[in-house]
């Protein structure tokens, strides 16, 4: 606790917050605006996605070429994807914003309250309210930790898509509707906002709610939410996770405890490595 607390505290923006509605842009802010340690930018631009605004490196599509040139050993990148979280779910605390834990990552926390060992990136989602907000003063802010055994620091860019508010799923190239970036390897947070689904209330199903990658969900599905920890930092979780779970990854996905060569161990509580002979499909 002692070492979140020295991350968390050391909690800093570098920049002023962007006043006003965000300009409309067509790709993610240009490398010389952002880059403070590469030589190049090793984002790769496709040519037939000329819409589309997030992109992502030309060696995993989990990292940002404009931060990160090589993709991090297994070790190294569950370091940095861990205070990841703990700064980003901090920062969402510290600033009010209404943000929960989803998808694998959501799933990670059922199991352990941990990002299990072969995820190679985070997922969150954020209501309406709170993503207008950032948008509007936060976006392009730096925020800079303290962290244990670094000696300058992390910092991470929060980055919103301008297209965020357009919440139909036939903008294809856009479902991610913000970032939370680590400048120094690339990783990220996929940022998703949780809308009303208008068509579906207008066909008389009354709490529909969803997001533009494609997700579903019921008003009482995710509200209220769940006050929980995640990697020891506080963070929130949709009221009916179970059935979110079930519904994303199959019933067996909350008891089968052999995935991905890892046996989860019930005493330890953790995700272990099984020994080469014990691997299985």
């Amino acid at each position: 606790m002692a070492l979140l607390l020295s991350v968390f505290l050391h909690f800093l923006i570098a920049l002023q917050p962007a006043i006003g509605a965000p300009t409309l842009a067509k790709r993610d802010a240009d490398f010389e605006s952002v880059n403070t340690h590469l030589q190049k930018n090793h984002n790769k631009k496709n040519l037939r996605e000329r819409e589309k605004y997030f992109h992502e490196s030309t060696f995993s599509r989990h990292y940002d070429g404009r931060f990160g040139a090589v993709p991090l050993s297994s070790e190294e990148r569950r370091s940095h994807l861990t205070v990841m979280v703990q700064t980003y779910l901090s920062s969402m605390h510290d600033l009010g914003m209404e943000t929960w834990l989803a998808h694998g990552t959501l799933l990670g926390w059922y199991w352990n309250r941990k990002i299990m060992p072969w995820d190679d990136d985070i997922d969150v989602q954020i209501s309406e309210k709170s993503m207008h907000h950032l948008a509007h003063y936060y976006n392009m802010t730096v925020h800079h930790f303290q962290i244990p055994g670094v000696d300058e620091g992390r910092d991470f860019l929060l980055e919103i898509n301008p297209r965020w508010e357009i919440s139909s799923p036939e903008d294809e190239t856009n479902r991610i509707d913000g970032r939370w970036l680590d400048m120094t390897s690339g990783l990220y947070i996929d940022i998703t906002t949780l809308h009303h689904n208008e068509t579906a209330q207008a066909e008389g199903i009354e709490g529909a709610m969803m997001c533009k990658d494609l997700h579903n969900y019921m008003y009482d599905d995710i509200f209220p939410l769940r006050e929980t920890i995640f990697e020891g930092a506080a963070a929130r979780v949709p009221f009916a996770y179970a059935d979110i779970l079930t519904e994303e990854y199959e019933a067996e996905s909350l008891s089968k405890t052999e995935f991905h060569e890892h046996k989860f161990d019930p005493v330890s509580q953790e995700w272990v490595l099984m020994p080469e002979n014990g691997k299985k499909d």
